[in-house]
């Protein structure tokens, strides 16, 4: 080797080293925010509280997918650092991607300045939110998900706090069954390792969970509790079982203690919620129960919508290529469904999905426009839709990605969509993603007349869809937040 290569080396590991140190700065600073004034950063869409610096340095490559222009971490630094003076900027969640692309486009100002004036909103309305008490009813894959988005996302006690998990009681042991239950909080196959501590409180029937003291309350029927006995007051409570799925049955749960109540799969005779799209319906003022309707229907109609209102959707076939899951029999037997009795593990599986005609309970106009259908395939989580679209005018592959992408940038859908770029994208990318779906832009198909799209968008049907529970959450118990997106 060398004494050019062996200097070359030796730089490119020096480079490297320093912009890690200036990621750690970046995290101190986004921690301190976090925990001290309730101000979540994010970098394009991507939480940056209790990351890694080497993974943070990853999120700056990602910005491709976004923007033109170079994003690195001395740049996302010195705009955290110039937040980190906004003494009256109330609690926020702000996308520092976002501010350093607007600096760089507007010809790089004064940079206090101008981020001062980007984030005038969030200083006037000096508003803090108030917290709502949270209660978990069911605790399975859905409902554990919950909790740890739930404490990830505590800050400094504000927005939603979660206080007590009810569990139908599984063994006779409960001390036992508390150990076996905070077992797979804390392991998970798919999702991994939790990230901090719970501690199990065997005789107070209470867990600590990165010190969030949380009642476990077991019970066979809402019926059975008083929940301001536990201390819990006009509390939010999330239907993770999906026992109940009318009015009539959820209002079981609005015991004392409890004024609202979401339902973590579709709903009946509830309107069902995609939030980023048609969250406006709902009154949260007399409104008690919500529904936040399934994991398909929140990762399609963010794009369908999009298309719709751009393009015009005259008809359109939905096909999700879906993850098995625990309704499905692990090795052959007996199943009231078709087909969903021979073993998830190894058969592709086609089922019928309520999908399409949920999207018209969101979008109405789409009533009778679309058909949907479902194959089950041996993968544990992450799925895909394939949305076929008829348009109601000619266009391009390319006005269709940008339509898209300028969606997933700006506006009510941000939090909803991702956009890829990469052609080597696979199910397993989407496992933790936030969003609701990601899309996957090289696969995009338009026929040759320019009025027929195919559309493919992967959904962690798990995460991702609790994530937009807990939007929903968030929304319907009005702990909302000044975002910068």
């Amino acid at each position: 080797m060398n004494q050019a290569t062996i200097q070359a080396t030796e730089a490119s590991l020096a480079q490297w080293r320093e912009q890690e140190k200036k990621a750690l700065e970046l995290s101190k600073i986004v921690g301190d925010l976090s925990f001290d004034r309730s101000i979540d950063l994010i970098l394009f869409r991507r939480d940056l509280h209790d990351v890694r610096p080497s993974e943070l340095l990853q999120y700056h490559s990602f910005a491709i997918n976004y923007t033109d222009k170079q994003i690195d971490v001395e740049l996302t630094l010195q705009i955290a650092a110039e937040i980190q003076q906004l003494q009256d900027l109330g609690p926020s969640r702000i996308d520092i991607g976002k501010l350093a692309t607007e600096w760089l486009e507007a010809g790089q100002p004064v940079m206090g300045t101008f981020i001062a004036g980007r984030l005038a909103e969030g200083r006037k309305s000096g508003e803090h939110e108030s917290s709502r008490d949270v209660v978990l009813y069911g605790f399975g894959r859905i409902g554990r998900l919950v909790a740890r988005r739930l404490v990830a996302t505590t800050g400094r006690g504000e927005q939603l706090r979660l206080k007590a998990i009810v569990l139908r009681p599984g063994m006779k042991d409960r001390t036992e069954e508390l150990y076996k239950r905070m077992s797979l909080l804390e392991s998970d196959s798919i999702h991994g390792n939790f990230r901090g501590t719970i501690r199990v409180i065997p005789e107070e029937s209470v867990v600590e969970i990165n010190g969030n003291r949380v009642h476990m309350i077991f019970a066979s029927d809402p019926s059975e509790i008083d929940y301001t006995s536990y201390g819990i007051q006009n509390a939010l409570l999330i239907d993770n079982t999906g026992m109940w799925d009318t009015k009539e049955k959820l209002s079981a749960h609005l015991r004392p203690g409890i004024s609202q109540v979401i339902l973590t799969a579709p709903g009946k005779d509830i309107p069902n919620i995609v939030v980023g799209v048609n969250q406006d319906i709902v009154n949260t003022e007399t409104d008690k129960i919500f529904c936040a309707a399934s994991c398909t229907t929140n990762a399609i109609v963010p794009i369908i919508h999009v298309m719709d209102k751009t393009y015009g959707i005259e008809k359109g076939h939905i096909e999700t290529v879906h993850a098995y899951t625990s309704d499905q029999n692990l090795l052959d037997n007996f199943h009231r469904k078709p087909r969903r009795g021979r073993g998830a593990p190894i058969n592709m599986v086609i089922t019928s999905t309520g999908a399409a005609s949920a999207v018209a309970k969101v979008l109405p106009q789409l009533k009778g426009k679309l058909t949907g259908n479902a194959v089950r395939v041996p993968v544990p989580n992450v799925s895909l839709a394939i949305l076929n679209l008829s348009l109601g005018r000619i266009t391009n592959t390319e006005e269709i990605l940008e339509s898209l992408r300028k969606a997933a940038y700006y506006g009510e859908l941000a939090e909803q969509l991702q956009y890829s770029t990469s052609n080597e994208y696979v199910s397993s990318n989407a496992i933790g993603s936030t969003v609701a779906s990601v899309l996957d832009a090289p696969s995009t198909i338009l026929s040759n007349d320019g009025r027929t799209v195919t559309l493919y968008a992967w959904y962690d049907n798990e995460y991702g869809y609790t994530c937009q529970v807990v939007r929903l959450a968030k929304y319907v118990a009005k702990v909302r937040r000044f975002t910068y997106y």
